[in-house]
């Protein structure tokens, strides 16, 4: 028979946007194949699913393709029928990942994301705090339901009539007393008339008693009559009543109020709420409501709405029927020995089912309450491990092995590295491909690398399978495999054949930025080590010293086009972070050409009538390499050596005749002239040429390196001794009286630092010019000054581990050794610098990830914003972060003319300055530049060519669909790791800490106030100057407008930049330290927030040596200020108190105004970078970042679309990303 069961839940192959939407208890029936009721999983005895459990095979499907359990359908044939006997369906065994199951509970329990995310979505619906609603639905505390007026109005009654009557017995029995007493008094009277006065007193006092007890009593029944009225007027709906009180309570007045506990009751409040009165009910307070109920009614209002709108009902959030997960999803994976590896999960569900089944036979046998109570409380907590076992505090189930492990549940599976976000989807395992380490390879062409030949055979295997299958050498795969295995020769003549055009992939991890994977021809080769070009290793930050790299086979046409088109090496020679090239001779490379390019100056130089004859003449060995000669070239003679006229032989005819030393700068230089002129084809040629040229000459000098290079001056040991002398004058000073701790100190660092020049200098001139260890350094071939200075002079100065410098040097070098005392103080700077490179590593890498994220959907999108407003760049900011104005608007769009001093125009508005312009406009005196910006692009989603200008990988306009934030985001993180992470301390004052390096690139993107906080001026004014009281000080300044004297508060040890009488702006910086973002931001607006983070960032990375381009810091800062705060929504689609994207504030407006409604009214906000990647109209991008859960319950709950416009969307759901070559435009 066959069945209709037949894929349920398609999706379609094409869509363009994903909801996320909370399931109703019918949508999660409709998923489902059937309902798993038994805890069982696999037979022990027959290893087979176990019917009705949570592997069976009905339910989920055969474990084998096309057979059914009891294994009387067979075979494809049967493919979509339903066995009579098993009841399994025959199809792909592969529907075990896609089928779901469900369980049906016994009494309905709340979800726990939306009771315990914050803020509850349950305790938002209903106005109660997540306290008041765990106490109901973990059985502590009774919730009243309803309360009926008019059997409240009738118990108030049936009280005052119990009153009465109360009052009528009080009085009553007072009565009967005060008779029984005049009775007896009586009765005393007549017998003994002579104790009258004594029977008066007694009388009085009884008499006083028995008012007494009367009016206590009516004071008591007062009093109990306020407590029963006030308890039935405080009844109300959804009040929250202890055990106790809701036990006196239902005796009282039980008819009165209905009460209830656990989640049903949860379940039966939320089936009341009506959304649409809801929203007018709160819409209505907000209106007349005061501020700081607000926010809560703001939130109220916001999820009520979009669950209005969004067709979601309140009482989805209790659970009814619970989904199974697929089992594939859950494995059980079987052991040696027949025990089991088993997912949590299984044992998740396991403790679900036991208590729901329990819970099934205690309903069906009546069982007193409490018990059943005791057992809803436990399918509840069951329920909350299942779907989140961390978000339980001091209830998280623990694995039944005896590890106090906690088991890993569903929440637990998507979130965090190891999550199904980060681990999965956007991260993928990648087959054909294999690692090894990595050696020079010096032979090989830029474009190749050396693979491995057996490394090849495995990669290129199904390739090699399909040629012998085509050439009937084999005729099925288990011959194919045999016939590789038996390494015949024609085997290796395919692979040949195979990999001669074919490209693979280099990947060196970190992977930093996108020059960690790039694309090369490979060259088989024997050996198990890959082979790889010298100048590629800039670019892969790779060295030989025991490095790996992984090698990815591309396999579909369009990845073999890629491989080919856009990553191989050879075009990619620039770095995308500046523009410059990155493949440039370095190390033995530069040797060689300094070597054979320096000249040895002759009396009398010989003449020769054309660079072969000079050639010529060195072949013959009548003259040295390096020996001065007169060479005619061209129409010119010219003074060189034949090392030059061989080495201008293998440059380009445009870039001849270089006749100088060729040192690491200067081959840098030709090969930028190279790439300017020739583009990246002919460079990788020229690269090639100079590198056989390097290493052919550097073998040839025979320079070597020895320790006998390095000769300790003789003039060290007076130098020492002039600084030993000038600290003991220093120090009988100090004794004197005549100078401070501080100033001895200091004097004391600038002797030594005087001496270590000094050393420096003699060890410098000790060493023979044109010999080894000078050529090494002078070239820039390897080493510094600073190197050679401590193995040969001295090592100077060290710092403490508190930061300070050490008075006492180290006198020694590495050469000579260091006594005792210099080893101990010496080693902790080495230690530090090891452990500050790891923590920096791993800091510079959550950095990249947080850049990336915030910036991953700025696309090149559009060819012309039509901006112009632009920025301005001045000569006098770029001198303060280590640049030039010219350096800083190369590949820069003009957002007017372009005028020297004088107002002369250099260059007209809209053209894009390239470097041939800049070549012309060099000597030209330029203070300021009007400039595109991505700061002020007015494209509503990505950017447009003309505000970023050149693509620094290629020097050229960008191209559209160029993902130009990852790039930036790559670009600030890469460098990042060469960063300190030192905060420094200025002369041991406490407090007076600065920070820099990376924590403070992190501060400045965070929106972070600053450790030591700069005062900003409030107002715009003139400084009248500094008043000192006994403990603090205060700043005045008066005010500009109105003349108001306002006084600021100064730290203690704050150092002013401002003095008396300067005028000074809002905003502007009045004592030293860094500027708070926020303060500024309020002060000054937007533009000057963002100059600052750009100078700010710019100092460091420069400080640091590390060049940066502005654009990609301006991309990142773009993103900090592009979130709006809805003050007024309008009449747009918007909700106040909603924090919104500038593109999603600027298109409500736009359609407001066509449709001439109210506009809604926003508030430009500062945000972290980690903030701005939270607030992103992608749930998919934000619940893979961080705060998965949250992320998640708030898009699940509002019915959140994704419309797939960034990048990592795109990724999750396994499309093409929206840019390069998969850009739609």
């Amino acid at each position: 028979m066959t069945t209709e069961n037949q894929p349920k839940n398609e999706l379609p192959q094409v869509f363009n946007n994903i909801r996320l939407k909370l399931a109703s208890p019918e949508q999660i029936l409709s998923w489902s194949y059937g309902e798993v009721t038994k805890p069982e999983t696999i037979n022990y005895r027959t290893q087979k699913p176990e019917k009705d459990g949570l592997f069976d095979e009905r339910i989920f499907g055969p474990t084998k393709d096309w057979e059914c359990y009891c294994g009387k359908y067979k075979r494809i044939r049967y493919k979509g029928i339903v066995c009579d006997k098993c009841g399994v369906e025959v199809t792909r065994a592969a529907v075990r990942r896609e089928r779901m199951g469900h369980i049906k509970l016994a009494a309905p329990v709340s979800h726990i994301w939306f009771l315990r995310g914050v803020p509850s979505k349950i305790g938002l619906a209903l106005d109660l705090s997540v306290q008041e609603l765990e106490k109901v639905i973990y059985f502590a505390s009774f919730i009243v339901t309803a309360v009926n007026d008019d059997a409240c109005k009738a118990a108030l009654k049936q009280i005052d009539d119990e009153e009465k009557s109360k009052r009528g017995q009080i009085e009553a029995t007072f009565n009967d007393r005060m008779k029984e007493v005049q009775r007896r008094r009586a009765k005393l009277d007549s017998e003994k008339p002579e104790q009258k006065e004594k029977h008066e007193k007694e009388y009085q006092a009884e008499m006083a008693e028995l008012l007494e007890i009367r009016d206590q009593e009516y004071k008591t029944l007062k009093e109990a009559v306020e407590i029963a009225k006030r308890e039935l007027k405080d009844l109300r709906p959804l009040q929250i009543l202890s055990e106790s009180q809701y036990q006196d309570l239902s005796l009282k007045y039980g008819h009165a109020f209905e009460a209830g506990i656990g989640a049903e009751v949860i379940d039966k409040l939320l089936r009341e709420i009506d959304l649409k009165a809801e929203i007018e009910k709160l819409q209505a307070k907000i209106d007349e409501g005061d501020d700081s109920a607000d926010r809560r009614l703001m939130r109220r209002l916001k999820l009520v709405k979009n669950m209005e709108r969004s067709g979601i009902k309140a009482d989805w959030m209790i659970l009814k029927i619970i989904p199974v997960i697929p089992p594939e999803l859950r494995p059980m994976v079987p052991l040696d020995g027949g025990r089991f590896a088993t997912s949590d999960l299984n044992d998740l569900y396991r403790r679900v089912i036991n208590r729901n089944n329990r819970l099934k036979r205690l309903l069906e046998l009546n069982a007193p309450e409490v018990i059943t109570r005791n057992e809803r409380r436990m399918l509840q907590e069951a329920v909350d491990a299942l779907f989140d076992n961390q978000s339980r505090h001091g209830k998280t189930v623990t694995a039944s092995t005896g590890q106090r492990r906690m088991l890993k549940s569903l929440a637990d599976m998507l979130r965090g590295k190891q999550g199904r976000f980060r681990q999965n989807l956007l991260g993928k395992r990648v087959d054909y491909s294999g690692r090894s380490v990595i050696v020079v390879g010096p032979h090989l062409k830029l474009y190749q690398c050396g693979l491995p030949k057996r490394m090849a055979l495995e990669l290129f295997k199904p390739f090699i399978i399909s040629q012998l299958i085509r050439r009937e050498m084999v005729h099925n795969l288990r011959s194919a495999n045999r016939f590789i295995e038996s390494n015949r020769s024609e085997v290796w003549d395919i692979l040949e054949e195979v990999t001669k055009n074919y490209h693979v992939l280099l990947n060196r991890a970190p992977t930093l930025h996108r020059l960690g994977i790039q694309a090369f021809q490979p060259v088989l080769i024997e050996g198990k080590a890959i082979q790889v070009h010298p100048l590629v290793c800039p670019a892969f930050n790779a060295d030989f010293d025991g490095d790996q790299m992984a090698v990815y086979v591309p396999l579909s046409e369009l990845a073999k086009k890629e491989a080919a088109e856009l990553m191989l090496s050879k075009n990619n020679l620039l770095k995308p972070s500046t523009g410059d090239p990155i493949a440039t001779p370095n190390q033995d490379i530069v040797l060689g050409c300094f070597y054979m390019t320096t000249l040895m100056p002759e009396e009398k130089p010989k003449a020769f009538g054309s660079e072969q004859e000079a050639i010529l003449s060195y072949n013959l060995g009548q003259i040295g390499l390096r020996q001065e000669v007169l060479v005619k070239i061209g129409s010119k003679i010219e003074k060189t050596t034949v090392g030059r006229v061989i080495f201008n032989q293998v440059l380009p005819a445009k870039l001849r005749f270089v006749n100088e030393v060729m040192d690491k700068g200067a081959l840098k230089g030709v090969v930028s002239r190279s790439l300017e002129i020739f583009g990246f084809e002919p460079t990788s040629v020229l690269l090639d040429d100079l590198k056989e040229l390097g290493f052919e000459y550097l073998t040839k000098s025979g320079l070597s390196w020895g320790m006998d290079d390095l000769d300790v001056p003789k003039e060290k040991a007076a130098i020492l001794k002039d600084a030993e002398n000038k600290t003991e004058e220093i120090a009988s000073h100090y004794n004197e009286g005549l100078l401070t701790d501080d100033e001895r100190h200091g004097k004391v660092i600038e002797v030594w630092n005087r001496a270590k020049d000094q050393v420096t200098d003699v060890s410098k001139k000790s060493l023979k010019v044109g010999g080894s260890v000078y050529s090494m350094v002078s070239s820039g071939a390897r080493g510094t000054w600073a190197q050679v200075t401590q193995m040969m002079g001295m090592k100077g100065l060290v710092t403490s581990p508190s930061g300070d410098i050490i008075e006492l040097p180290v006198k020694g070098n590495f050469k000579e050794g260091f006594d005792v005392l210099e080893f101990f103080i010496s080693t902790h700077g080495a230690r530090k610098g090891l452990t500050d490179t790891a923590l920096r590593t791993a800091n510079a890498g959550y950095l990249t990830r947080r850049l990336v994220d915030v910036s991953q959907d700025m696309i090149i999108t559009e060819e012309d914003c039509k901006d112009k407003e632009g920025t301005t760049i001045t000569q006098k900011d770029s001198e303060d972060v280590g640049g030039t104005l010219i350096g800083r608007i190369v590949g820069r769009v003009l957002a007017s003319d372009l005028k020297d001093a004088k107002g002369k125009a250099l260059l007209e508005k809209g053209e894009l300055v390239t470097d041939e312009m800049v070549e012309k406009i060099k000597k030209s005196h330029i203070e300021e530049a009007h400039i595109r910006s991505v700061l002020s692009c007015r494209t509503l989603r990505g950017l447009c060519q003309k505000c970023y200008g050149y693509d620094l990988a290629y020097n050229r306009l960008v191209a559209l669909g160029t993902a130009a934030g990852v790039i930036a985001a790559q670009s600030i993180g890469e460098p990042g790791t060469q960063l300190t992470m030192r905060t420094f301390h200025t002369g041991g004052v406490v407090g007076k800490d600065i920070t820099q390096g990376l924590p403070r690139v992190e501060e400045l993107f965070e929106g972070r106030a600053p450790k030591r906080k700069a005062l900003l001026s409030p107002v715009r004014g003139q400084i009248l100057g500094i008043e000192e009281h006994d403990h603090s000080r205060v700043l005045k300044i008066k005010k500009s407008d109105d003349g108001e004297i306002l006084e600021i508060a100064l730290m203690a040890g704050e150092t002013v930049w401002v003095k008396n009488g300067d005028l000074v702006e809002q905003g502007a910086q009045l004592t030293e330290g860094s500027m708070d973002l926020h303060e500024l931001f309020s002060l000054r607006g937007r533009i000057s927030a963002q100059r600052y983070v750009i100078k700010e960032i710019q100092y460091i990375y420069f400080s640091q040596g590390q060049k940066l381009n502005d654009k990609h810091i301006e991309i990142i800062v773009r993103q900090m200020f592009s979130r709006y705060f809805i003050k007024d929504a309008g009449e747009c689609d918007l909700l106040a108190g909603d924090v919104v994207t500038r593109s999603q504030f600027e298109e409500a407006v736009q359609e407001c105004r066509a449709q001439k409604k109210k506009e809604p009214v926003g508030e430009e906000l500062l945000m972290g970078i980690t903030k701005v990647s939270l607030t992103t109209d992608s749930f998919l991008s934000a619940a893979s970042f961080q705060e998965t859960a949250r992320v998640l319950i708030d898009a699940a709950i509002s019915g959140k679309v994704d419309e797939l416009r960034g990048l990592k969307e795109n990724v999750i759901i396994g499309k093409l990303i929206p840019a390069g070559t998969g850009y739609k435009g």
